[in-house]
C-alpha cells in the first residue's frame, strides 16, 4: 500500500515531470496537475529521438496548454530554513500557499482549484459558499467550465480530460473555418481585379498626359473599306489629325508656363552679356 501522506506530499509539493521542489513560476495543466515552468519549457524543447515519454506531460503540445498559478502565500509557513540542520520535525499539515478568500492551507487534505481565464487558485469551498460569476482576486468573470481541478480523482480527471478534448476540437474547427473564410476571400479579390471594370468595358477612349499635364482624349475610330473593319491597332488619319491639333493647341498654352523657368529661350542671355574668363560678370567694367 501506499503511503497517503508520501503520496499527498508527492503530487501538491513537487513537480509532476521534473520531480523536484514546486518553485514559482508553477503551471498548471488542463488535467489539474502542478509543474515548475522551467520543467514543462525544457520539455517542450527538447525535440530529440532518444526523448523518454512522459506520462504525466503527454498532452501537453505547447506553452498555451498550461496555465501560469496566482498563488497567495501563507504567512505562517517558514521554509526550509529552520530544518537544516535536521533536529525540527517537519510538519507535513503546514503548505507554503493557502486559499485567499477562506484560509485553507494547500496541502493535499483540502480540494483546491483554479480559474482557466486568470491562472487564480481558491479553495472548492470558498466557490461553493461565496458563489459568483467573477473571481474573488482579479474580477476576471469565469463560466464552470474554466474551473479545473488540482490533483482530483480519477474521476475529476475523466471530466477534465473531455472538456480538453472538446475544446481543443471546437478551436480546430475554429481555425479551419477562418483559413477557408480568408481563402474565399482572397479568391473573390483576385477575381475583381482579373474582370474589367465599368469604365474599361463601357469606354473606348484612352487618356494620354501631355507634358503640361493636361489629359487629352483619342478617339479610336472604326474606318470600312469596302465592307471590311480596318486591322486593330492602326488610327485612322482622321485620329492623327485631331491629336496633332490638340498637341499643337497645348503647346501653345504651355508657352507661358514654359517661360517662367531659366530653361526656356526668353530667359537664355546673349554671349555679349554672358561672362567670359577674366571679367567677374558681364557688367564688370
Amino acid at each position: 500500500q501506499v503511503d497517503k501522506n508520501a503520496e499527498l506530499v508527492a503530487r501538491w509539493y513537487y513537480c509532476a515531470l521534473s520531480q523536484e521542489k514546486l518553485c514559482r513560476p508553477i503551471v498548471a495543466c488542463e488535467l489539474g496537475r502542478l509543474y515548475n515552468k522551467d520543467a514543462v519549457i525544457e520539455f517542450l524543447l527538447d525535440k530529440s529521438a532518444d526523448k523518454t515519454p512522459m506520462e504525466a506531460a503527454s498532452h501537453i503540445k505547447s506553452i498555451k496548454n498550461v496555465t501560469e498559478l496566482n498563488l497567495a502565500d501563507n504567512p505562517a509557513w517558514s521554509g526550509d530554513k529552520e530544518s537544516i540542520k535536521g533536529d525540527k520535525y517537519d510538519d507535513i499539515q503546514s503548505a507554503r500557499f493557502i486559499c485567499p478568500v477562506v484560509g485553507l492551507e494547500m496541502n493535499g487534505r483540502h480540494r483546491f482549484c483554479f480559474l482557466r481565464n486568470c491562472g487564480c487558485v481558491f479553495s472548492e469551498r470558498a466557490l461553493k459558499e461565496i458563489k459568483a460569476e467573477v473571481c474573488h482576486k482579479c474580477g476576471v468573470p469565469f463560466q464552470e467550465e474554466d474551473v479545473i481541478i488540482l490533483n482530483g480523482n480519477k474521476e475529476d480527471v475523466e471530466v477534465l480530460k473531455k472538456r480538453m478534448e472538446d475544446r481543443r476540437l471546437k478551436s480546430k474547427l475554429e481555425k479551419k473555418s477562418k483559413k477557408c473564410k480568408s481563402a474565399e476571400s482572397a479568391s473573390r479579390q483576385d477575381t475583381a481585379e482579373d474582370s474589367p471594370g465599368p469604365s474599361k468595358a463601357k469606354n473606348g477612349k484612352d487618356c494620354i498626359n501631355s507634358s503640361s499635364g493636361e489629359k487629352r482624349q483619342i478617339i479610336f475610330t472604326k474606318s470600312s473599306d469596302n465592307g471590311n473593319s480596318s486591322i486593330p491597332g492602326k488610327v485612322n488619319k482622321a485620329a492623327s489629325t485631331t491629336t496633332k491639333r490638340s498637341i499643337a493647341d497645348s503647346e501653345e498654352k504651355s508657352e507661358a508656363y514654359k517661360s517662367i523657368f531659366t530653361s526656356h529661350s526668353s530667359a537664355k542671355r546673349s554671349k555679349e552679356e554672358c561672362s567670359n574668363w577674366i571679367t567677374h560678370t558681364a557688367y564688370y567694367f
